[in-house]
């Protein structure tokens, strides 16, 4: 499909203006009246996700405790015939979690416990609740963890993880959430409980595996089985620093031709290292145009060659140095660094707009170029911090929305760095999910026929459409209805 005209609708307030009584009486008869808030203050609260451009606005705001109580949220949801949403933390980036409609949101905050630990299957369940970060720390005495690691693991939630199948530094090595999840107990659309997949094995189609990454609109995860890591005997961690964005590019690529996978390879430019560094004080160098951290794992023979290969390579691509962790320490303060890289851009501008494409590793350099570009005939301030290793950009466009016209420039800009990727070969989204923030670049990416079967998928999980609604597919998607939607409009 063409796109030099399209019609991309906003949403920046979506449903009434007052919750719906009798949705609102019944969510309090299933759940308990504490339970559900209606207040215009929660609701506001909710209405976005962490992503600068969405919001909406809900009916009510439910928080269940248990499997039970999610399924009555549902089930009272469809009976008014209300789109329900789930949410975590609110730490997603692409309006996933974003009520329109007057949505009921059924936040699973409260359902944070972890069930059960299995040390010896390498197995745990966990409420969707539970926060990443929080469920490596409680299994560290054990000697393991779990793997998929997003920035944001202080605060996300593994619902959420499951949700967008989301990645992170470590997913290079490892994997994202799909390779972590092994069953899940749900409930579907209509408010039926089931589970999906088996910690044993299960044979037929696996169910599992579509539901992870679709987002809330096949329903929502209360219980999930998730894999567990053995920690590795041995960890190097390594910043190298350069004088050209190129060159770090470049050197990534020559990273993986040396037939090293390292279990993370970063990347920040000029710009938010600085802004790192004077956040976090790690000893990033605030005179480098780019930086790679670069983090080796495994036994400890294989794990000194293998950093002594890395050092080999980014010298030969034009690194001016080396620094190689010497403690735990130190490699906790480099990590804190990139990870608390979103929160640095608040001392220099007050918003954010993040990208999350993927390109092939071999057109790092000429995408990021692109960016760069892209930015400047804009007027805008660019910032790429990102999982170099996977080819995963994340170009931060930083600005002050209260700045007249500012926004609408925002949203250019990011609508020619999502072309320029998909231009590159690469896809929509390696981790943050789709949303509503790519749900229209879809038809660019995905055929009548692909856009169709996706759909029917859905409508087997949904017949009725209130899960999410609205979000990942376009208007449109069944190929009954994409016949009529004129050449060039996106809908």
């Amino acid at each position: 499909m063409g796109h030099t005209e399209r019609v991309r609708p906003r949403h920046f307030v979506n449903g009434p203006a007052d919750p719906d009584a009798g949705l609102v009486a019944d969510l309090g008869r299933a759940l308990g009246d504490e339970a559900v808030h209606t207040s215009a203050l929660d609701r506001g609260l909710y209405a976005r996700d962490a992503s600068t451009i969405d919001q909406g606005e809900a009916s009510a705001v439910c928080f269940p405790i248990d499997t039970a109580g999610v399924a009555a949220c549902v089930r009272a949801a469809v009976a008014h015939d209300r789109p329900f949403v789930a949410r975590g933390s609110g730490t997603g980036l692409a309006g996933g979690a974003v009520p329109l409609d007057g949505a009921v949101v059924i936040s699973t905050t409260r359902m944070n416990r972890i069930l059960s630990v299995d040390a010896a299957n390498r197995l745990a369940w966990v409420e969707p609740g539970v926060i990443n970060l929080d469920l490596t720390r409680a299994l560290g005495p054990l000697g393991l963890h779990f793997a998929p690691d997003p920035s944001s693991q202080q605060a996300c939630s593994i619902g959420g993880n499951v949700a967008n199948n989301a990645g992170g530094p470590h997913c290079l090595a490892y994997g994202v959430t799909s390779a972590h999840v092994v069953a899940l107990q749900v409930v579907l659309a209509d408010g039926t409980v089931t589970q999906l997949g088996d910690p044993g094995g299960s044979p037929g189609f696996d169910l599992r595996g579509a539901f992870v990454g679709s987002e809330g609109t096949f329903g929502i995860a209360t219980a999930i089985a998730v894999r567990l890591t053995p920690n590795p005997p041995a960890v190097t961690t390594m910043l190298a620093d350069f004088a050209r964005v190129e060159d770090a590019a470049a050197a990534v690529s020559a990273i993986i031709a040396a037939g090293i996978i390292p279990a993370a390879l970063e990347m920040m430019d000029a710009r938010i290292t600085q802004a790192v560094e004077d956040f976090v004080h790690a000893g990033f160098p605030t005179d480098a145009a780019a930086v790679l951290l670069v983090e080796v794992d495994g036994l400890p023979g294989g794990v000194a060659l293998d950093a002594a290969t890395v050092s080999e390579v980014v010298t030969a691509h034009g690194a001016r140095s080396v620094r190689v962790a010497a403690d735990e320490a130190e490699r906790a303060l480099l990590w804190k660094g990139r990870k608390t890289a979103f929160g640095a851009v608040a001392r220099i501008m007050p918003n954010y707009y993040l990208h999350d494409t993927v390109v092939p590793r071999s057109k790092l350099v000429e995408v990021l170029a692109e960016v760069y570009a892209i930015a400047e005939r804009h007027e805008l301030l660019v910032m790429n911090v990102f999982h170099a290793g996977d080819g995963n950009l994340h170009p931060l466009l930083v600005f002050d929305a209260r700045v007249p016209g500012t926004l609408e420039r925002v949203q250019a800009a990011g609508d020619e760095i999502v072309a320029a990727s998909l231009a590159a070969g690469g896809v929509l989204s390696g981790e943050h999910g789709i949303g509503l923030e790519k749900r229209d670049f879809m038809p660019l990416l995905f055929g009548p026929d692909d856009l169709d079967a996706q759909a029917r998928l859905r409508s087997a999980f949904d017949p009725v459409g209130l899960a999410n609604t609205t979000k990942v597919l376009p208007a449109g998607s069944r190929c009954a209805d994409l016949q009529s939607v004129p050449e060039g409009v996106w809908v």
